[in-house]
């Protein structure tokens, strides 16, 4: 393959790398740090948030369920590091900001079991989940292209780890490590989660990054409100213990994206 095809290829893993976060949500009992008062801090981020081991699925509020035109929008970028240590890709996302970009995203009901937890603090028994494999293939293919992404499948037996396949027999390995949820109100909705992920395809395995992603998620109880749903998404990315520049960073981020989300029901 060209260096061309593979530069093009890492950058365009970056930002699949990066939209992955927003569907691989998660559970966990709050801990003693406010993930509100997180992202009121932005970009002022010096260490990765406290969460607790990922297992099952994120039950969402039952106001998510359903299917919907999301628009997301970059409008803020930051290499708090910078000049030292930038992430491969990171001028090249300029060319995103403030530019929306629209998809279908869905929210299911899941089999009963899944959760528990959650259902308490959000008093009802059912079980709403993220569309895990439409989505991440809807937004991937929203933001790369349909030539670039061919299929998005989730571990049937895990739902923390999914592969995108792409073009050439690429294939993008993520798996949610750690996890956590607030619920200050029930309109409000908070989560964070750590990631990591690695490229697969024609050399060895290679470790891309570990990624945050937190989302405070608001619904607007009107009817006529328009978006119902409105969120705000800082996505960070941290050096992976195997990068030489890591004891540079530590846990320090090295790229920040903020991103305005809307929700609005998709025409049945």
């Amino acid at each position: 393959m060209t260096p061309l095809f593979w530069k093009r290829l890492r950058r365009n893993l970056l930002w699949l790398g990066l939209l992955f976060a927003v569907w691989l949500l998660c559970s966990g009992q709050a801990l003693a740090d406010s993930l509100t008062e997180r992202l009121e801090a932005f970009p002022d981020w010096h260490s990765k948030p406290a969460v607790q081991p990922s297992e099952g699925d994120l039950v969402y509020p039952t106001w998510l369920e359903g299917t919907w035109q999301m628009t997301s929008t970059l409008v803020e970028m930051q290499a708090p590091l910078a000049p030292e240590l930038m992430t491969p890709g990171f001028e090249g996302n300029r060319q995103f900001l403030n530019q929306p970009v629209v998809a279908p995203i869905r929210f299911v009901t899941a089999r009963a079991g899944s959760g528990r937890f959650l259902n308490r603090l959000l008093n009802t028994q059912v079980n709403v989940v993220s569309d895990r494999a439409f989505n991440s293939l809807s937004l991937a293919r929203a933001y790369l292209g349909d030539d670039w992404v061919e299929a998005v499948k989730v571990d049937p037996n895990n739902p923390n780890r999914q592969i995108t396949f792409l073009k050439d027999s690429q294939q993008l390995i993520s798996t949610v490590t750690g996890r956590r949820v607030e619920i200050p109100s029930e309109n409000d909705f908070v989560t964070t989660e750590i990631f990591q992920q690695f490229f697969r395809g024609g050399r060895p395995s290679v470790y891309l990054n570990q990624v945050e992603n937190t989302t405070a998620y608001h619904h607007r109880s009107d009817l006529d409100s328009s978006p119902a749903i409105a969120a705000e998404q800082v996505t960070a990315i941290y050096l992976s213990p195997q990068d030489p520049d890591y004891f540079k960073a530590i846990d320090q981020p090295v790229a920040l994206y903020r991103y305005q989300l809307e929700f609005r029901h998709a025409a049945l």
